[in-house]
């Protein structure tokens, strides 16, 4: 209300001035806010028939993520990110109404006083068949800490299809696959387990050592790979692969995963080591 009275005083009670005036002064506080760290906020996820889209947007705690505006945000950009693909300076240039994603986010900044970032998006898509998706600790429809997304392309029933794709994206949620099978591994990973292996078998004849890498590498793809790993819906009393097999009677037709995406909220992002009861605690002392 301030702020209003302000921005008409400032502009001689000219209203467009004074829209003009308060959202420069929102850019402003957005900006002062710019270089403090945002781990936390929500992971978006928006698909139609035969794409999917998953978006993570950063804000500084985790209360922003039980707001509602920033949760309307972090939807609105999920759904632009569906038509615009994946690139993030693109998804932020795309308009949502009459402005920019990044004006959204800015206006946003402003209006709840923490710092926020669109720090990656990803999608799939298949020819036929569908792409599942399945969201882990969500706070409302398509909006939580994990978002899952995998590709399965086939002939057979969507609504069957739909069922699988939906426990498959699950699986994925919980077991945290690397690739879907080790072609989709890095060359460089393989060579460097493989080193560790060797390592561990240090001493013995050649063909010892062959024989314990190979071994070895088998129990890996058997961690890392979505097709070895034992399928978390049924306490991995099956691989991935066989659980496929079986899906696909229901299906009525062959079921190939094409890809998957998995992001968990915050991964990757260097965290403030301070301590917070610490500061809190000081700050009552100081009082």
């Amino acid at each position: 209300m301030m702020d209003c009275k302000a921005a008409l005083s400032e502009n001689d009670g000219n209203l467009e001035a004074a829209v003009d005036w308060l959202r420069k002064k929102g850019l402003s506080k957005a900006a002062k806010k710019a270089g403090r760290v945002a781990a936390e906020g929500l992971i978006g996820v928006a698909v139609s028939a035969n794409k999917g889209v998953v978006v993570e947007v950063n804000s500084e705690t985790d209360f922003v993520a039980r707001n509602d505006l920033f949760q309307g945000l972090v939807k609105m950009i999920a759904s632009v990110a569906l038509g615009t693909g994946p690139d993030v300076n693109t998804i932020l240039a795309a308009k949502a109404g009459s402005i920019t994603i990044a004006d959204a986010i800015a206006d946003t900044i402003a209006k709840i006083g923490e710092n926020m970032t669109l720090r990656r998006a990803a999608e799939l898509a298949v020819g036929k068949g569908l792409v599942a998706s399945y969201v882990h600790s969500s706070v409302a429809d398509g909006l939580g800490k994990i978002g899952v997304l995998v590709a399965l392309e086939s002939t057979g029933s969507t609504d069957e299809l739909k069922a699988f794709g939906k426990l498959l994206a699950m699986h994925v949620a919980a077991a945290n696959p690397q690739a879907v099978d080790p072609s989709g591994l890095d060359p460089a990973t393989i060579e460097r387990e493989k080193g560790v292996l060797a390592a561990k078998a240090e001493g013995k004849p050649a063909n010892v050592v062959e024989k314990i890498v190979e071994s070895g590498l088998r129990t890996y793809y058997k961690e890392v790979c979505l097709l070895e790993q034992g399928y978390a819906i049924e306490e991995g009393k099956k691989p991935v692969s066989q659980a496929i097999k079986e899906a696909e009677a229901k299906v009525g037709a062959p079921i190939k995963v094409t890809g998957f995406v998995r992001f968990g909220l915050g991964e990757g992002i260097d965290r403030p080591s301070g301590d917070f009861g610490g500061e809190v605690a000081a700050l009552a002392g100081a009082r």
